[in-house]
């Protein structure tokens, strides 16, 4: 569900007209509704209120400070895969005590940071890992609490570029090496265990996966409480699946529903890392067609957005429907919908069904509120567009457009 619908022909997000946005702000802009990012999270508190849970709201899907302190005052907490993205999260008010952090490539730096912030516990993916972050604690009188993320080889059926619990991933650890790796951790004075992690991939559409997994970490939980270990929190990761083109998905009632068996069995409280489901969908990306262009049998409509605003498209081929911001009865035409990089992968629509626009005609591209600015950038020497966030009747532009000035920001010259 989300707030973007159609009045009297024209889109709007809440109460708040989209072509008074562009025409106020200009294009390409991100517009997020404050009510759909609210309504997404209590889904997902509710689903999971039957057992001792916490939900940790992902912020590398979208990393805006303002969706991240109005979920914060919501009661999330944060998963943080950087220093930047900790620095975010207390910044925006996240308490430390709900803080998880996860990621391969933990520096030194960032470790401390983490451990003088007091965050909840750290994801640990490998044995040098938990060997460095042991030394760091050491030597500023800390202890590390962890978690291991333990690779439980299922496939979670999404792109293979989002799935990160096969064997052959880079993340986590063996699911058979746990066991002697835990033992080692065990033995290192400033580290303490506390819990287990796997997080198995991205927009996975079925329950069937994480049931999967679940019941190879259940084993591995109840063999470290079999042998001693005080482990507190199970860490299930997210990956919940969104709608971006009629598909059926389940809804957060139904995951719960599903785990919830395993969950409670395990005595522990259980973490949820959910971004997409949040955010997802509470979002879309506002352009301007800019001109048509026909080749041979190929129609183009080149719009001001571009591949550097939403790489999804180019980079996972993935779908995201294309709405006009006045309805129209304009017969269908298949076109390609393509921005102004000078790439060939620059595409948000490949051969789409799509009513014939004109120049200075507005789209809203869909489901744009995952990592859509939060995976943007500046080639072509393009400034990253404006994110706005509705409220009801109202709206506020919650990052700035950038400026030429701000493309050559902390550069310096070598004359």
């Amino acid at each position: 569900m989300h707030d973007f619908k159609y009045s009297d022909g024209e889109l709007f997000c809440e109460n708040v007209a989209l072509a008074r946005i562009a025409a106020e702000v200009g294009t390409p802009v991100y517009v997020y509704s404050r009510h759909t990012l609210t309504d997404h999270y209590h889904l997902l508190e509710d689903a999971f209120s039957g057992f001792p849970s916490l939900i940790c709201y992902s912020i590398k899907a979208n990393s805006n400070r303002s969706v991240i302190t109005l979920l914060a005052n919501e009661g999330a907490g944060a998963d943080i895969v950087s220093g930047g993205e900790l620095w975010r999260a207390l910044r925006a008010g996240v308490p430390p005590e709900k803080i998880v952090y996860a990621g391969i490539g933990k520096k030194a730096g960032e470790m401390v940071s983490a451990l003088e912030a007091g965050i909840l516990m750290f994801n640990v993916e490998s044995l040098t890992e938990l060997e460095t972050l042991n030394q760091v604690a050491g030597e500023i009188g800390k202890v590390a609490d962890i978690a291991l993320r333990v690779n439980p080889d299922v496939d979670p059926d999404t792109h293979p570029y989002i799935a990160t619990g096969l064997k052959e991933a880079k993340f986590g650890i063996n699911i058979e090496q746990a066991l002697a790796i835990y033992e080692r951790a065990d033995s290192l004075p400033n580290i303490r265990i506390v819990g287990v992690h796997q997080h198995i991939g991205s927009q996975i559409t079925s329950v069937e996966p994480f049931q999967d997994s679940l019941s190879k970490l259940k084993e591995l939980l109840s063999a470290l409480q079999d042998r001693g270990f005080d482990i507190r929190f199970i860490n299930i990761g997210g990956g919940f699946g969104i709608p971006y083109h009629q598909e059926e998905v389940p809804r957060p009632s139904d995951y719960a529903e599903a785990l919830g068996p395993i969950l409670k069995e395990t005595g522990c409280q259980v973490i949820l890392e959910i971004g997409r489901m949040i955010v997802g969908n509470a979002g879309v990306l506002m352009t301007e067609v800019l001109y048509r262009k026909q080749t041979g049998d190929k129609g183009f409509l080149v719009v001001d957005a571009a591949m550097n605003d939403l790489i999804r498209p180019s980079l996972y081929g993935s779908f995201h429907e294309l709405l006009p911001l006045t309805r129209t009865d304009a017969r269908e035409e298949i076109m390609d919908v393509v921005g102004p990089v000078c790439e060939s992968g620059d595409f948000l629509a490949r051969d789409r069904a799509i009513p014939r626009l004109e120049p200075g005609d507005l789209l809203a591209v869909m489901s744009a509120g995952a990592y859509s600015f939060a995976m943007s950038s500046n080639y072509n020497s393009r400034p990253r567009a404006a994110e706005v966030m509705v409220d009801g009747s109202e709206y506020r532009v919650v990052r700035d457009r950038e400026s030429y000035e701000d493309l050559v920001r902390g550069e310096h010259e070598w004359e």
